[in-house]
């Protein structure tokens, strides 16, 4: 959207509240399904938690606060006592008990066709057991110091409502049950989702009587939609436009530093990839991603600190590994370095490609704010240092996503965002060895795998003393990155936008929710 054009749009935005009891949020991306168990990401895991509870919460510096348990309690390295939330109430007035959490859990390990499944938030669990109604006895396999944090992905359904109910029936509206502010009304895919205050909710009666979610992909369609006074709030606000909403005293803006890790993933596991070729355009028989120099050689070509400060205008933070300062797991050794052309071709000639080769960069085009520009930008730097970019294809997210999940691409950008205190998700779902049954590498769409990194990582999450844990975790992060095992890029700085009048609570995890709304 133009300067002018925005200015003007700000210049009507009305003053007074219009909808006192009901709220319209408008979304960038819209859930996948209303099943919160078919999928662990961003979107749908933003919409469930206006309608169901997890045992344990996160503040929005990710740190983690009770839910539906109260205590929790390692009585050996293998035995864990939960205590539950009593007097909580589901939706259609039933009690909310332990046997509902047994089932929840038992059912998120089980979701056909999850293109993000929460096998890692069961990885290590033996048995879950309801002691009586609200307290649950969970034996592992060895030792998990963050049972908690794992368990705590899942959010609750009433058994007696989902039971027998898959996901197609849940995106219906049957067995949509929760315990949480709000009740399920209705989702028209790709326009709305609505629900209607629960006011028995435990953690206290809701603001809103009525909440509406849009989605509207176009970031330019959803600053107009808040400026004409359609919705009330908007999430992914471009950052050329976090400024002028921010001078605006009709309009507020709410921003953090988020826990984001915006990536390049590179295909190093395969001796063919599918859009790998030689510098004239020809597949190759040998795919040169496998080679740690020409990953390092990649990585030296990418200008971050550009990206950040000028095509992101400031609302992203040059990255060199998984998680930013303050989260478990930062190694401090490792700091962004600036591109370097001469060092990256002299790379790429040690490697045995002192003429380059050929790579595609695939990206998604509505998923991250200015993704398909970033990726345009990446070519051009990927150029620079003497790759053929044979092309830079963007694709909506819900098309270019699957495709990623199937390994169809060599090189493509991608992000994780870590909701807990430390490292151990990102590195446990995107790094570790692809190993399902385990509970290992759900998010590795490049297979990557590194067997030093694997035990330092196992080892780290096997240590029930934080600051040992954390130690540990940085260990194993220092090896994944100095293998390249992924070009780290920015963390994302995020802002939401709101009509004078509302607040909205901004969160690291970027979650966005009519209960984080006043």
């Amino acid at each position: 959207m133009r300067p002018v054009l925005l200015a003007s749009l700000l210049a009507l935005l009305p003053a007074a509240a219009s909808r006192a009891a009901d709220l319209v949020i408008a979304r960038a991306a819209e859930h996948s399904a209303m099943d919160p168990h078919f999928a662990g990401t961003g979107p749908n895991g933003d919409t469930a938690s206006d309608i169901f509870d997890r045992l344990i919460a996160s503040d929005a510096q990710n740190q983690m606060q009770p839910a539906l348990a109260t205590a929790w309690q390692a009585l050996d390295a293998t035995t864990w006592r939960i205590t539950l939330r009593e007097g909580v109430r589901f939706h259609d007035g039933t009690p909310f008990t332990a046997d509902d959490v047994v089932f929840s859990l038992a059912r998120a390990k089980d979701i056909p066709n999850s293109p993000a499944p929460f096998v890692r938030a069961s990885r290590g669990v033996r048995s879950v057991v309801a002691e009586g109604p609200h307290i649950l006895r969970v034996t592992t396999d060895g030792p998990v110091p963050r049972l908690m944090e794992q368990l705590g992905e899942i959010y609750v359904l009433s058994r007696a409502a989902a039971q027998g109910h898959g996901t197609a029936d849940l995106n219906a509206g049957l067995g949509m049950v929760g315990t949480g502010p709000y009740r399920f009304r209705a989702w028209v895919p790709a326009n709305r989702t609505d629900f209607e205050a629960n006011p028995e909710y435990w953690g206290g009666a809701p603001k809103w009587a009525h909440v509406s979610l849009r989605f509207i992909r176009q970031p330019a369609a959803r600053v107009a939609a808040l400026l004409a006074g359609d919705v009330d709030v908007i999430d992914q606000v471009p950052p050329a436009d976090a400024k002028a909403l921010s001078a605006n005293p009709r309009a507020s803006l709410f921003s953090i530093a988020a826990t984001r890790l915006v990536y390049l993933a590179l295909d190093a596991s395969r001796p063919v990839s599918p859009f790998v070729t030689d510098a004239a355009g020809k597949p190759m028989e040998r795919n040169p991603l496998q080679d740690v120099l020409v990953r390092r050689a990649l990585g030296l070509m990418i200008d971050r600190a550009a990206l950040a400060n000028r095509l992101l205008d400031g609302s992203a933070e040059p990255a060199a590994q998984f998680v930013p300062a303050g989260i478990g797991g930062y190694a401090p050794a490792l700091q962004p370095v600036p591109a370097d052309i001469a060092a990256a071709k002299h790379l790429l000639a040690e490697a045995g490609y002192p003429g380059g080769f050929g790579l595609t960069l695939h990206a998604s085009s509505d998923r991250l704010p200015q993704d398909g520009a970033v990726a345009q930008a990446l070519g051009q730097m990927l150029r620079r240092g003497g790759v053929a970019v044979n092309g830079v294809v963007t694709e909506p997210y819900n098309v270019f996503a699957p495709a990623a999940s199937r390994r169809a691409y060599s090189l493509f950008l991608f992000s994780f965002g870590t909701t807990s205190a430390s490292s151990a998700d990102g590195l446990t779902s995107v790094l570790a060895s692809y190993d399902p049954a385990h509970g290992l590498g759900a998010f590795n769409r490049s297979r990557y795998s590194n067997p030093d990194f694997d035990r330092a990582l196992i080892q780290a999450l096997g240590e029930f003393d934080e600051s040992r844990r954390n130690a540990g975790l940085a260990r194993a992060t220092e090896i994944a990155m100095n293998d390249a095992a992924l070009l780290p890029l920015y963390w994302q700085v995020v802002h939401w936008a709101a009509r004078k009048g509302i607040t909205y609570t901004p969160r690291r995890d970027e979650a966005t929710a009519a209960r984080y709304t006043r």
